[in-house]
Order: C-alpha cells, then sequence, then structure tokens
C-alpha cells in the first residue's frame, strides 16, 4: 500500500479516557518487556518525523513504566568528524541491542535519505543508493530474531508552527527549537517529496512503516504506543518459562515456599 502523508492530517482528538489508556497501555509494554527479557529477544524501536511532531515526547510515555536497565534511547544528531569517515551505518551498528534489551532511536539511520538529501549533505549517488543499503541492514537484523518497529510522526504544517510559537512564547521550552526548525521548514516541500520516496523504497515486508497523525498529541501518544505494543505482542513467546529448579529448591530451604502436585503453593 502507497503510503501518503495527506492521510494523516485529521488530527482528531481521542475519543477515550487519555489518562486510563496511556497507563494500560504502559502496564502493557512493561509486561511485554518481562516477556522479551525471559525469552531474550531484542527490538529497536526507531522514530522519525517532522520538527516538533511530538516523538519525544511519545519516547517519553513509552518507556515511563520500562525497566531502564534494558532500554537505551538514542537522540540522533549530526553525524561527528570521526563517523563522517565512516560508511553512514556505522554509528548505529554500535547501539544495536543485545539479547533481551530495546534500542530506542530518536531519528534514525533515514537521515540519510532525509535531512542529508535535502540539504546536500550527502551526494545524489551516496543518498540515491542508502536505500538499499538501509533495506540490506534492516534484514540483517530481522533475521537475527529482532523486532523491527518503524513510526513515523505526520503534522501539518499550521500545527508545527503553533508548536514553534508555543516553544518561542515559553521560556522553558524554548531549548527545543534552533534555526535548523526554520532552515527545514522552507524545504517543507523538499521534505515531503524525500519523506514519499522513502516510504516507497523502504516500507518493506520484515520492517513496514506505520504513520502516525500526530496533530493531536494525546492521541498520538496512544496510537504509538498502541503499535509499539501489538508488534511486540504479536512477535514474543507468550508463556513464560517453568521456574528454574534451583531457585525453588533455594525458597523451598529458605521460605518454606513450594507447590504441591495441582501447582498450588503450599502453606509454610
Amino acid at each position: 500500500m502507497t503510503i501518503d502523508l495527506s492521510d494523516y492530517e485529521r488530527g482528531g482528538p481521542l475519543a477515550g479516557d487519555y489518562s486510563y489508556e496511556l497507563k494500560d497501555l504502559q502496564d502493557r509494554l512493561a509486561r511485554l518487556q518481562a516477556r522479551m527479557i525471559v525469552h531474550g529477544k531484542r527490538a529497536i524501536l526507531l522514530l522519525e518525523g517532522w520538527d516538533a511532531a511530538g516523538k519525544g515526547g511519545i519516547v517519553k510515555r513509552l518507556t515511563a513504566g520500562l525497566d531502564p536497565r534494558y532500554f537505551e534511547v538514542y537522540p540522533i544528531a549530526a553525524p561527528t568528524p570521526e563517523e563522517k569517515e565512516r560508511h553512514f551505518l556505522w554509528r548505529f551498528w554500535r547501539d544495536l541491542p543485545g539479547a533481551g534489551d530495546w534500542s530506542i532511536f530518536d531519528r534514525s539511520w533515514y537521515g540519510r535519505v532525509l535531512v542529508e538529501r535535502v540539504e546536500g549533505f550527502a551526494s545524489e549517488a551516496e543518498w540515491a543508493r542508502a536505500y538499499d543499503e538501509i533495506n540490506e541492514f534492516e534484514a540483517s537484523q530481522a533475521d537475527l530474531g529482532t523486532i523491527l518497529i518503524k513510526l513515523f510522526v505526520h503534522v501539518t504544517q499550521e500545527e508545527q508552527d503553533r508548536r514553534f510559537i508555543d516553544r518561542l512564547e515559553k521560556p522553558h521550552k524554548r531549548w527545543k527549537i534552533t534555526t535548523d526548525d526554520f532552515r527545514n521548514r522552507k524545504k517543507r516541500g523538499d521534505y515531503l517529496a524525500a519523506m514519499h520516496d522513502m516510504f516507497a523504497r523502504t516500507d518493506t515486508r520484515w520492517a513496514p512503516w506505520t504513520v502516525v497523525d500526530g496533530n493531536d498529541k494525546k492521541a498520538a501518544r496512544i496510537a504509538a504506543l498502541t503499535t509499539v505494543a501489538d508488534r511486540l505482542d504479536a512477535a514474543l513467546p507468550v508463556d513464560f518459562p517453568e521456574l528454574d529448579k534451583q531457585v525453588a529448591k533455594a525458597a523451598k530451604k529458605a521460605l518454606g515456599w513450594g507447590k504441591n502436585e495441582k501447582g498450588r503453593a503450599e502453606p509454610k
């Protein structure tokens, strides 16, 4: 299915109770993380989207109930001089997750075919071949059993402008806005063309894109967390492993804890 960002501009408010739905999703994600840990599965979540689209807010709510020992968030900025000397994917290889871990990328390797393409930081030959390089990179992760979730958060120009003004008028938010935001705003048409090319070339069976309508922040957060939870739930084993026999033996000795033949805990 062709992805057209104009299909994600309704911006309707959340129909349900935001606080209730958010708490329910955060509890669900915590349980899913436990399944990841005990089964040694790994996941990559990447978020792309417009400036001020709400990516950071989604990450904040997503991780609020997770065990911080088993995930890492990587906010991606311009490459360093060391990184520029190497293949553009090199810096991301270093941050891929191990067994039981999540790597969460706030922006990602797709910068090659978005900002680097539009701003001329990569030559046409470099960004044109990057689609195949990215697909192969993501396929290699899928072949390892990594759960790969790609979200794109979309907002209209009008909504982005409202959020820019909000950041300008509130001192505690001004750190979020830079001259780069206005540089990118001037080239929205070029970015839209690059985004649609990105979807057409990298929306694959093993790493599909999900576009989130970000025009209502609360609805976007619920939609994003629901997508992540559903993808993890579908990919992870349902059952938890049996209790380690040595742990059970130690618990019985120390606590008098055990189970009878019907699987019920015996009293001390």
